[in-house]
């Protein structure tokens, strides 16, 4: 479960609750009608248009609950919260995937964000790589571990380019049962080393298939605002670990909406697993 909802979305826009604020928020995919009354639109606490204006008496940072975790929210420059909500059922997997692998596991999370994926992975008993480009990104995402009392969890924490860090870890003969990545369109590294999706992902699946354990887990890749179908990139997943033992799959991440039950579509996703 998760302390989040779609309550309406239309003409360019989503109106969506955060535990207990409500954010109106851009979003240019949405090209139908709302379904609610401007009336109902009016009451969020916040409003992002080229940056927030809040109608309320916000507080700086707010919990939402997923589950048995909880996670530190904040207004960001860029109209995100510092989670994404139609990622809870990966989460769901990452938990399960884990604790059924009755064995030590090691997950590497790449571009990890504020480390929702890696919260739940050290919580179900993974040691955790927690890789993100962001110094800031990283004090949040260690908010979050203290926020659940992770303090003591095997997560190590890097600020790097994660293709940099990939090509080292390889050196090194490093390997690990799991890999979480989600790669942005652009984006530069600490060094200010640019990123493109377009060139720069295939050869971080290549690092990855370097540092793969010989017993793998899963893949799992998110990706958003990329001009590009799931099934390109299921097949650029396969391409790398298609001869595997397992399954590779791939889909949309989708948000239903309560006001009409109409399905968002906000970003995609492909995954090798062992098992369905």
């Amino acid at each position: 479960m998760i302390d989040y909802e779609l309550i309406d979305s239309g003409e360019g826009r989503r109106l969506e609750r955060f535990g207990k604020y409500v954010l109106d928020r851009p979003d240019p995919e949405v090209l139908w009608k709302k379904a609610l009354p401007l009336s109902e639109w009016q009451k969020a606490d916040a409003t992002f248009n080229k940056g927030w204006t809040k109608k309320s008496r916000m507080t700086e940072k707010w919990q939402i609950s997923v589950n048995n975790l909880k996670f530190w929210l904040k207004l960001t420059p860029f109209k995100h919260t510092g989670i994404f909500p139609e990622q809870s059922w990966q989460w769901e997997f990452i938990t399960k995937a884990i604790k059924e692998a009755s064995r030590p596991v090691k997950l590497l999370n790449l571009f990890a964000y504020t480390g929702a994926s890696t919260m739940f992975a050290a919580h179900a008993g993974s040691h955790v790589t927690h890789v993100d480009a962001s110094k800031p990104a990283v004090s949040w995402a260690n908010e979050n571990r203290e926020l659940n009392g992770l303090a003591d969890a095997p997560i190590r924490w890097i600020i790097d380019d994660a293709l940099v860090f990939t090509q080292r870890e390889a050196k090194r003969g490093v390997t690990y049962d799991a890999i979480v990545m989600d790669p942005p369109v652009y984006g530069h590294g600490p060094t200010g080393r640019p990123w493109s999706f377009a060139s720069d992902f295939p050869k971080l699946l290549e690092n990855c298939k370097k540092i793969l354990s010989p017993d793998p887990l899963f893949i799992l890749v998110n990706a958003y605002a990329v001009s590009t179908s799931p099934t390109t990139l299921q097949n650029a997943l396969a391409d790398h670990f298609g001869t595997l033992a397992g399954n590779i799959d791939s889909g949309e991440l989708t948000i239903e909406e309560k006001s009409a039950q109409r399905t968002l579509s906000t970003g995609i996703w492909t995954r090798y697993s062992t098992k369905k």
